[in-house]
């Protein structure tokens, strides 16, 4: 009897946790839910009892789960044990107990690429290259990140004993960090780029990322910004009302935002703004990409839907799905879809997930035709697969001398990447470098050959001078990191960022959304004929 009661009692549990939707449909179909019962009971007392290894029934129960969560063909259904969710808690609020750094593992050591502003880290004096290599005691050699970012955090008010190793110090420096609240801006970093242009790396979707990207471009238009460029690239999404509130801050009252469909009551919602904008007649570009998700998305749609920003880049992930989370303590939660999304003209933007069924050897299914909407102002936009840009920037094409560099380095890159970081440090310990406009030198290339053969990576000597721009790339970035600080680096990468190229070639001297969308339109129509031209050539 007390066999049979464990899987009811499962059922029972599931469909609480669920709303009760499952109990309700299971009372108008009661023969088949026990006849499910019954195969499920069946089978995982056969399991229990004469598999060759020994499962617990509580192995078998979270083994159940996850094949029916695998079973869904949804990568976005998924259960969260503790760390999974505690994890996921911390993007969705931004804010962790700790001492607020930004680390790296380098040769096998904690190394801070920059304390937090305003951090207790920041309070203690710890720089940008300090190696963390004891903390209570304790080497860090050959620690994850995982066993450092653990041992750093903490309840607000306990304290952390650390010693601290710093490029040009000989002696190694005791460091006391008492942890506390940090909070993470979803406006990670917010500069004018000249012109009168402004630009924001949006990072993610947490609780207050709408608040964030106001006071960031006030804080910008008071510096006499007049048009912004938007990067959501690589922004995976997050709270989908945070989305939404950051979509608002460009739309008018009575604008659609997006809409929603679901099963549940509350699933199936229109999204419409309520409250007028900020700043009417300021010229937004919005950068994408292929790790442009969710609720990036959601912002990136809206805005291309009402005419609002000219989109530039590469089309985006294609999620247009939303979750919802469901606590079943003690052991985690359950993040489960339970609606589509659609944008103000209606398109879902949603990508089909490939089936793990599917044959190899057969032929690739063609593409079904996208959904092709126009705006209130005629533009054509897509539906299906992502968000499309207006303007397409492809991402940088590797050299053929890049790609032999990188093929010859194989499984060396951990190598390659620890050295750019130690001959970073040493450069930053010697104050070799005074501007973070320095220039990467034929000396500084061949000294990191050097100490690519020492660390024991063999690399032909014609293939790496054959990667003279990337070698210079990479590591003018390590430079700038470890010497001046992320912000620097940023800076330098930003300058060699096609897509912010080709958004500032947009901007330039437009003084409306309409003459920017107008300019975005001519580019589009000239990058057709070329692709049409191209195709004629082959």
């Amino acid at each position: 009897m007390r066999s049979r009661a464990i899987p009811v009692t499962l059922v029972l549990c599931i469909a609480l946790a669920s709303g009760g939707w499952l109990m309700e449909r299971g009372l108008r179909g009661a023969g088949s839910s026990v006849a499910g019962a019954r195969l499920f009971e069946q089978v995982s007392s056969l399991v229990r009892e004469g598999y060759v290894d020994t499962l617990s029934q509580g192995q078998i129960y979270r083994k159940s789960v996850d094949g029916l969560l695998h079973e869904l063909h949804d990568p976005h259904s998924v259960f969260l044990d503790s760390l999974r969710l505690r994890s996921l808690t911390e993007s969705t609020t931004g804010r962790y107990a700790g001492i607020g750094i930004q680390m790296d593992l380098r040769d096998g050591w904690i190394t801070v690429v920059a304390p937090l502003p305003g951090s207790p880290a920041e309070r203690v004096g710890i720089q940008t290259g300090d190696r963390v290599v004891e903390i209570e005691g304790k080497t860090t050699s050959g620690w994850t990140s995982d066993e450092a970012s653990k041992a750093l955090r903490g309840e607000p008010g306990t304290a952390v004993r650390m010693m601290i190793e710093r490029p040009g110090v000989m002696e190694h420096i005791p460091m006391r960090v008492e942890r506390q609240q940090i909070h993470v801006s979803s406006a990670r970093y917010a500069q004018l780029l000249g012109g009168g242009v402004g630009y924001v790396d949006f990072t993610i979707f947490s609780e207050s990322s709408a608040d964030e990207l106001r006071a960031a471009i006030d804080s910008l238009r008071q510096k006499g910004m007049t048009s912004l460029v938007l990067d959501l690239r690589g922004n995976p999404g997050g709270l989908l009302d945070q989305g939404v509130e950051v979509a608002e801050l460009f739309l008018d009252p009575g604008q659609r935002v997006v809409s929603t469909r679901g099963r549940a009551g509350n699933a199936t919602h229109e999204y419409t703004d309520g409250a007028p904008q900020p700043w009417p007649e300021m010229p937004i570009v919005a950068l994408v990409d292929h790790g442009s998700a969710s609720a990036s998305e959601i912002v990136a749609g809206a805005l291309q839907d009402q005419d609002r920003a000219a989109i530039v880049g590469v089309t985006s992930y294609g999620k247009g799905s939303a979750q919802s989370l469901f606590p079943l303590p003690p052991t985690g939660a359950l993040k489960l879809t339970t609606a589509k999304w659609f944008t103000p003209l209606g398109r879902s933007i949603d990508r089909p997930q490939e089936s793990d069924d599917a044959d190899d050897t057969a032929d690739e299914p063609k593409e079904a035709p996208r959904q092709r909407l126009r705006t209130r102002s005629g533009r054509v936009v897509l539906g299906g697969g992502g968000i499309t840009p207006d303007v397409i920037v492809e991402d940088t094409a590797r050299t053929p001398g890049e790609r032999d560099f990188e093929q010859a380095l194989g499984k060396d890159i951990t190598k390659f990447r620890d050295a750019l970081a130690a001959y970073a440090l040493e450069l930053k310990g010697q104050h070799a470098v005074a501007t973070p406009d320095f220039s990467v030198t034929p000396a500084m290339r061949a000294e990191l050959y050097a100490r690519l053969a020492q660390r024991g990576v063999k690399v032909d000597r014609g293939v790496y001078d054959r990667a003279e721009s990337l070698i210079s790339r990479v590591l003018g970035a390590q430079i700038s990191r470890y010497t001046f600080g992320p912000q620097a680096e940023f800076a330098r990468n930003l300058r060699g960022d096609r897509s912010v190229a080709v958004a500032l070639g947009l901007l330039n001297g437009v003084h409306s959304p309409r003459e920017l969308l107008d300019r975005a339109a001519t580019r589009q129509g000239q990058q057709r004929a070329d692709s049409v031209a191209s195709a004629k050539k082959k």
